[in-house]
């Protein structure tokens, strides 16, 4: 189980490179990241721990963005300057750009569009999205004392929060599922849960991801038999609700069908860190449609 869920999460770490150039400015070289690539270059790296950016083009012109302090503590916002000489092509609004990444890379990109009716718009800002979806499939109830290993039906529906830009491989998810109970097996659950995705295959058409259920809320309904103080075999029907933190792992993938659906396939219960599966594979599956709200 230890290396099985060590491999889980190892496939839930990304590391995300940006390609560093070195570059000559004033007889000093720099090793600097690309942050906007276009007409005018954005580029930065922290140096001595400090943060410090550039603006480039392709002619080989380069020149560092500053903003020194004169002897009254004001600043001389030299950077502006600098803006001016190398998009001095285009009417642009200075005055309110500040000499940070963000505000920068907003100021590049629209100068960029300006100048390049074909520029696509360099953004990493968080920008969150959500789809809906709705699924049905069976259920082995893999965390609860199953002897004949009997399947139920379940059906559920989920939202999916997740950033197009930053971090499109991660997603955060609330789900509702609901486990009935059948003529073999008398118990059923309702669970509200929220949880972690992290898409390790990420294609234009389809992707395929690994879960994390974090956090469980769960309504159950059941038989409970003991034996009583006189040997009599007792049976009662019991509810309860529980929260929980389970750490459940599944896995799942979608199939884009149409411009913003797509098809879900999923094996949601594939074990779980703080649960015994009570001598029973998992057997929790389903399908379903999601989409883009």
């Amino acid at each position: 189980m230890k290396t099985i869920l060590i491999t889980a999460l190892a496939m839930l770490c990304v590391v995300q490179l940006q390609a560093q150039q070195t570059y000559t400015v004033k007889g000093e070289s720099y090793e600097l990241k690309t942050e906007v690539s276009g007409t005018v270059n954005l580029l930065w790296n922290i140096i001595d721990r400090e943060y410090r950016y550039f603006v480039a083009k392709d002619d080989g012109s380069i020149k560092e963005l500053v903003n020194t302090k004169n002897d009254d503590g004001k600043y001389n916002e030299e950077y502006k300057n600098t803006l001016k000489e190398f998009t001095a092509d285009a009417e642009m609004d200075y005055e309110k750009v500040k000499l940070l990444l963000f505000s920068l890379k907003d100021f590049i990109n629209s100068y960029n569009s300006k100048v390049d009716k074909d520029y696509v718009y360099n953004t990493n800002r968080i920008s969150v999205k959500t789809r809906l979806g709705f699924f049905g499939g069976i259920t082995n109830n893999p965390f609860v004392t199953n002897p004949n290993n009997e399947l139920s039906p379940l059906i559920g529906a989920e939202l999916e929060l997740y950033d197009d830009n930053k971090a499109k491989r991660h997603a955060a998810f609330l789900g509702l599922r609901h486990a009935f109970k059948n003529n073999k097996l008398n118990y059923s659950a309702t669970e509200l849960s929220l949880g972690y995705r992290y898409r390790f295959i990420l294609k234009e058409n389809f992707n395929i991801y690994g879960n994390l259920k974090l956090a469980t809320f769960s309504n159950t309904k059941g038989e409970f038999t003991y034996v009583a103080e006189n040997d009599e075999i007792i049976t009662e029907n019991r509810s309860a609700s529980n929260f929980d933190a389970p750490v459940i792992f599944g896995i799942g993938a979608d199939i884009k069908v149409g411009e913003k659906g797509f098809l879900t396939l999923s094996y949601g219960e594939l074990f779980a860190l703080s649960l015994d599966n009570n001598g029973n594979f998992s057997t929790d599956f389903s399908i379903g449609y999601k989409f883009n709200l």
